[in-house]
Parts: C-alpha cells; structure tokens; sequence
C-alpha cells in the first residue's frame, strides 16, 4: 500500500491570516510530499511494503534498524492528520461528544485551551501536541520528532504542528503565537467528533 500525499482538505489561502498560503505551500508541497516521497522508497522490498501505514508505524516504533521507515512514514500520516485537524472559521469552543468530554477531563474550556497551548509551548524541540483519548478519558499529550499517540495505544482526536517549519514564516520564533491562534481560530472540532467515534 503506498503512501498517500492527499490534497489539502481546503485552498491554500483558506487558513490565513493564522496560516499562510506560503506556508502550506513549502509546509504540505514540499515537507510533507519529502515524507511521503522517502517512505514510499524506504518500504520498497520490505515485509511492510503492502502494509496500512498504522501497521508499519506500530512494527517499526523504537527499532534502530528501521527508523528512518518509522519516521517517515509517521511524518506523512501525522501530517495528514493535522490538515484535518484544522479548517477555516474552526477553533474556539467545542461542541458534540467532545466538548462533554472536555469538562468532565479539565473543568472548562479555557483549562483545556492552556493545556493544548502549554504541551505545545513545552516540546523541546521538533515535535506535536495532541488531544487524544486513553481509554476513556481526554488527555493532552506532546510527543517528539515523528512519534504519535498511536504507538502508545492512545487514540489522537487533533494535533499542533509545532515543528519550525509549520509556523516560522508566519510567526518566526513565536511559537506560542502560532499555538494559541490556532486552538482559537482554527481548531476542527468535527473532526475531533468524527474521530471520537471511529
């Protein structure tokens, strides 16, 4: 099964002025399409080379031998995951199974919002935060580098980007700039709702 480098979910231009076209345009044309572009080369003549990209995430997950396939592949599934994590006029208060979920995990939205932002803020680093569901509870997570809550058995309802390259020619080294316009004007909540009941 090879590695698929979808088409954005909205136009370039949709997500500005919280995401520039320019942005997408080196973030999704060309970063992402170098993922999927070097994971489909890498899985070629390999026992996962027919494989879901879920699957070779799980079995090459902490095994040197096979980490620039994990990190490849997961770059690419993360980042299709993230545009659909985000859509124009989003962000704000959830609403649907999530936003019950949300209070009962953190008291209010706001609480939740500073969480997102903070595990964001708190990665050290290249990597992603995410809203995810363990077992029967919200958490907000933050993994490094390619690694996902799928490796840990947590199921990922939305993630941040917060790789440089997903913000810095729109907010330079602002990073908490970027995280805290995107929970508020971006974020897809039916999409977290989608994915809480897969």
């Amino acid at each position: 099964m090879a590695i698929d480098h979808p088409p954005l979910p909205y136009p370039k231009e949709a997500l500005a002025p919280v995401i520039s076209a320019a942005t997408l345009e080196f973030h999704w044309g060309k970063h992402h399409k170098a993922y999927v572009d070097n994971a489909n080369r890498l899985l070629e003549g390999t026992p996962w080379a027919e494989a879901a990209p879920e699957a070779v995430m799980k079995a090459t997950f902490g095994e040197a031998a096979h980490g620039a396939i994990f990190n490849n592949v997961a770059q690419a599934w993360n980042h299709t995951f993230y545009w659909h994590s985000l859509k124009p006029n989003g962000g704000g208060r959830p609403t649907g199974p999530v936003a019950d979920l949300i209070n009962a995990a953190w008291g209010s939205y706001d609480a939740f919002a500073e969480a997102l932002k903070q595990a964001g803020i708190g990665q050290f680093g290249s990597g992603w935060a995410w809203l995810v569901l363990d077992g029967e509870t919200l958490k907000v997570t933050r993994t490094p580098n390619a690694e996902n809550p799928l490796v840990h058995g947590q199921k990922p309802l939305l993630t941040i980007d917060v790789w440089e390259h997903a913000y810095y020619l729109d907010y330079q080294n602002r990073r908490p700039d970027y995280l805290a316009a995107v929970i508020e004007k971006l974020l897809n909540w039916d999409f977290a709702n989608a994915n809480l009941g897969r």
